[in-house]
């Protein structure tokens, strides 16, 4: 039962926006909300119990003391309410599933000559970062159709000019060979520019690029450097066709659909540039019981949009989010100019969503699939240590000890 001293600090809440951070008998956080007004919102929960959904009686049950940060604004409260989701995962909060870090690309323009690498911490060092994705898996089929299609270096090595030979990369067209002096800064840059160009979804800027040196190249009677461009050319042609086209008119969008199954929910993304699909995820979620659509996608958005490296011009979604105010203002403050956030109901771009909605429930369905593989593999291992153990039933619990 929530003692007395909880109602007291609900009490001596500010009528401020804010964010409050509710925490059980162990100090564990349970539950973050934002609030336009702290003090009211916070006092809702300890009204009549018979009016409360059962989630939010279990959660006002365990409470045990409140914290709370007073911010600017509602905009301001819903990006960090995100962070504090995410950092402290929650147990009664819509939350994106497994989120210790997600994985970015991180292309290192402050040093001399920049690598793309994989990482977990988007830090504030100069770099260009891209994503959050949704995977490791995600990330590394990413990173490897840009080593395809752009020669930059992977290796870690100090770069001086002077190495006596290349490496094999060199040799397979996957590196320009900045070690033995085979390019100029100039041109290495030129690889790194094209790769941000590719990641930022503007492949067909690439192409064109990437021709016009093709071409100044054969004038020159670069012959060996022209063949390279057109080879470099012919790659990123065969991928910017394999893309989905997605409208007959340009767009800076990001699409998100959302699809439930009981407790279970999951946010398929499609990233629009120009008119093509230029990459796609998907987010599973948990907590998501007893929460409405909107509130479902709501809490997504904002821990989405926390921790993302690009806001675009345009937020395409299945369903009118909760707070979708405090969601333009944040990602208005974010990307520095107005972010249109729509639910179309017609037209090609309600057909893209659609399909991204499609996305979704297949994503939700191989979900579940996977789960109930695992589950009956761990039922055939329990099966048979019982066996072999000569066990009167199951095992439920294990214990080891280090002596």
């Amino acid at each position: 039962m929530t003692s007395s001293t909880v109602f007291q600090q609900a009490r001596a809440l500010p009528e401020r926006p804010g964010v409050y951070i509710m925490k059980n008998a162990r100090a564990e956080v349970i539950y973050v909300g934002k609030a336009k007004r702290l003090r009211s919102r916070v006092r809702s929960y300890f009204g009549s119990g018979r009016s409360l959904e059962p989630k939010v009686r279990a959660l006002v049950d365990q409470i045990e003391t409140l914290d709370h940060v007073v911010t600017a604004n509602e905009a301001e409260a819903m990006m960090l309410e995100a962070t504090l989701v995410k950092r402290h995962q929650p147990a009664y909060n819509v939350r994106l599933k497994d989120d210790k870090h997600y994985p970015y690309l991180k292309v290192d323009v402050q040093h001399d000559w920049p690598r793309v690498t994989i990482t977990r911490r988007v830090e504030e060092d100069g770099a260009r970062y891209f994503g959050p994705y949704a995977s490791a898996g995600s990330v590394r089929r990413t990173l490897d159709v840009v080593k395809k299609l752009f020669p930059w270096r992977s290796c870690s090595k100090e770069i001086t000019g002077d190495d006596p030979r290349p490496c094999l990369d060199y040799y397979i067209k996957r590196c320009i060979a900045p070690c033995t002096s085979y390019c100029t800064e100039d041109e290495y840059r030129g690889v790194i520019d094209q790769t941000l160009l590719f990641l930022e979804g503007r492949s067909r800027e690439v192409l064109q690029g990437v021709e016009s040196e093709m071409r100044d190249a054969s004038d020159s009677l670069e012959f060996e450097r022209a063949a390279r461009l057109r080879d470099q050319a012919q790659a990123i042609r065969s991928v910017t066709e394999r893309q989905r086209m997605a409208t007959t008119s340009s767009l800076d969008a990001d699409v998100f659909a959302l699809a439930r199954d009981g407790d279970e929910a999951c946010v398929h993304v499609f990233f629009v540039r120009g008119t093509v699909v230029a990459d796609t995820d998907s987010f599973t979620l948990d907590g998501a019981t007893d929460e409405t659509d909107a509130e479902v996608l709501g809490a997504f958005l904002a821990q989405f949009f926390e921790s993302a490296t690009y806001i675009p011009r345009t937020v395409l979604l299945s369903h009118a989010p909760a707070d979708r105010e405090e969601l333009r203002a944040a990602l208005r403050e974010r990307r520095g100019r107005a972010v249109d956030i729509a639910v179309p109901e017609r037209g090609e771009l309600r057909a893209l969503v659609a399909t991204a909605e499609e996305n979704a429930r297949e994503a939700l369905a191989m979900q579940r699939v996977r789960w109930l593989a695992n589950r009956d593999k761990t039922a055939a291992a329990l099966d048979l240590l019982q066996e072999e153990l000569d066990l009167p039933e199951r095992p439920r619990r294990i214990e080891c000890y280090d002596i």
